[in-house]
């Protein structure tokens, strides 16, 4: 998202979650950040944590470094406008946590 590229680069959105990640990411990774809009790489990352939970067990301390939501509804209809509704609060959530390299 063109929005978020911004926020990575000030070090702001140091977070970001998959729902059935599919590439299997995990500590020590490297990451090529890409603006969606352009096709262009804007940064380079290395994966620094990866936790997964239920997004219904999600605290405010998860939000860290990510974006945040008005409510657990609003937070649902995010993920169910990228991945459809086989999006439920049962499904497990991949935070990924990276610094800028």
């Amino acid at each position: 998202m063109p929005y978020l590229v911004a926020p990575v680069l000030s070090g702001e959105k140091t977070s970001t979650w998959r729902l059935f990640d599919d590439k299997n990411l995990e500590k020590g990774d490297k990451l090529s950040l890409v603006n969606k809009s352009t096709s262009e790489e804007f940064a380079k990352a290395v994966i620094t944590k990866v936790e997964e939970k239920k997004l219904k067990e999600l605290e405010e301390d998860d939000f860290e470094g990510h974006e945040k939501y008005k409510d657990q509804a609003d937070m649902l209809n995010h993920y169910k406008s990228y991945y459809g509704d086989k999006v439920s609060l049962d499904t497990i959530v991949k935070m990924v946590g990276f610094n800028l390299i």
